[in-house]
């Protein structure tokens, strides 16, 4: 039925001991246990990255925590919502709960085919027949199994099948448990270092919550405890798989915590030192949007350029010199002189001197709108509305 779990497991268990066999010998129990530890080495370096996505998908959970209470606290009758929400919630952050419990979901039928595998390592099967293939493993291999001894025990015994067994099967109890206790100690005290080293990474916040606090003790005295209470019950290679387990978590924790605590440093670092980038300089008046200057646009090649506009000051300056000038060129000056010579002419009628008056102021005024003109625009030149100088009038007759 788990044909499809044992036969990988069996398969990466039999290249190794080919390794190991070919240096220490086929029946040689030491390289039988060392295939056994390769065998979990090899499964978790497969799982490395799952296992880094999981801690990152527990450091974003971490961050996020508090929205999380808020939508406890929000829908906390509504479980339908609170799930709802709780999926968009994650979904943004692109957090995958599924990622996270990944490696424990594939370690439990590695263990499983692991059990399976070294049951069969057994000279008859169940019906009494002679067994002449475990999955993977032929019958001589199987033959070489059963042969190996370890520190003069056997991997494959189980100490709670009682002495006759042990016996049966070329071993005795002493023998086995002398290995098998310091093995089942060392295995429940590196599950205990292990669950303490993932706890001492939770938030208060998480250790605040109560179904977290439940898991944690589980995780740091009742899992340690089933070690060392289950050994008795397990073939002692399976003891063997236990502790090279724990043993490559811990070592594994360290190392990915560390990298990724190396990272979120240098993210903060970097968080301060663009914050000092943009803040202004001691003194500095800090530049707001709002009261920003406008940019000047950028000069296109070929455009026309543009006039800037005469200040209100100079506009009012050069009218005034404009006007005063054109006025008291052509209306003073013009007509007192032409009055005056009209009148003075030789006894001609008021007709006529009024008209020679008008042609003859109608002359001077055009040379004075000229100098007016001409001084005007000089003023205008200047910038400044200074009034020309006042004309001499002429001697009357």
């Amino acid at each position: 039925m788990l044909n499809f779990i044992y036969y990988p497991v069996s398969f990466i268990l039999w290249a190794w001991h080919k390794v190991f066999g070919a240096v220490l010998g086929a029946d040689n129990g030491i390289a039988w246990a060392l295939s056994v530890v390769f065998l979990v080495f090899t499964l978790r370096a497969i799982l490395y990255k799952p296992f880094v996505s999981q801690v990152r998908s527990m450091r974003k959970m971490q961050e996020f925590q508090p929205e999380i209470a808020k939508l406890r606290k929000k829908y906390g009758n509504d479980r339908q919502k609170q799930a709802e929400e709780m999926q968009k919630l994650q979904k943004e952050h692109g957090v995958n709960p599924v990622a996270g419990c990944l490696p424990v979901l594939v370690q439990v039928p590695v263990f499983i085919g692991l059990f399976q595998v070294l049951r069969n390592f057994t000279p008859l099967n169940g019906d009494g027949s002679p067994r002449t293939e475990n999955y993977f493993f032929g019958q001589e291999e199987v033959s070489s199994f059963i042969r190996a001894d370890f520190l003069g025990a056997k991997l494959g015994a189980i100490v709670v099948n009682g002495p006759e067994a042990m016996l049966a099967e070329g071993t005795s109890m002493t023998s086995m448990l002398i290995v098998m206790i310091p093995l089942m100690i060392v295995a429940g005290v590196f599950t205990h270092i292990t669950a303490r080293h993932s706890v001492a990474r939770q938030t208060a916040a998480q250790g605040d919550n109560p179904q977290t606090a439940i898991m944690n003790k589980l995780m740091l005295y009742v899992f340690p405890i089933g070690v060392v209470v289950g050994a008795p019950f397990l073939p002692l290679a399976v003891l063997l798989y236990w502790v090279s387990n724990n043993l490559w978590t811990l070592g594994q924790q360290y190392v990915v915590y560390k990298r990724i605590d190396v990272e979120e440093t240098a993210k903060r670092e970097k968080a301060v030192v663009d914050r000092q980038t943009r803040a202004p300089k001691p003194g500095q008046k800090p530049v707001r949007p709002e009261t920003a200057a406008v940019e000047a646009p950028e000069k296109i090649p070929g455009a026309k350029p543009v006039l800037r506009k005469t200040p209100a000051a100079s506009k009012t300056t050069s009218g005034n010199g404009t006007s005063a000038t054109s006025t008291n060129g052509s209306a003073s000056n013009g007509s007192a002189n032409g009055s005056a010579n009209g009148s003075a002419s030789n006894g001609t009628p008021a007709a006529d001197s009024a008209t020679s008056g008008a042609a003859n102021g109608s002359a001077p005024t055009g040379g004075a709108g000229g100098g007016a003109t001409s001084a005007g625009a000089a003023a205008r030149r200047a910038g400044g509305g200074s009034r020309p100088p006042a004309r001499r009038k002429g001697k009357r007759r």
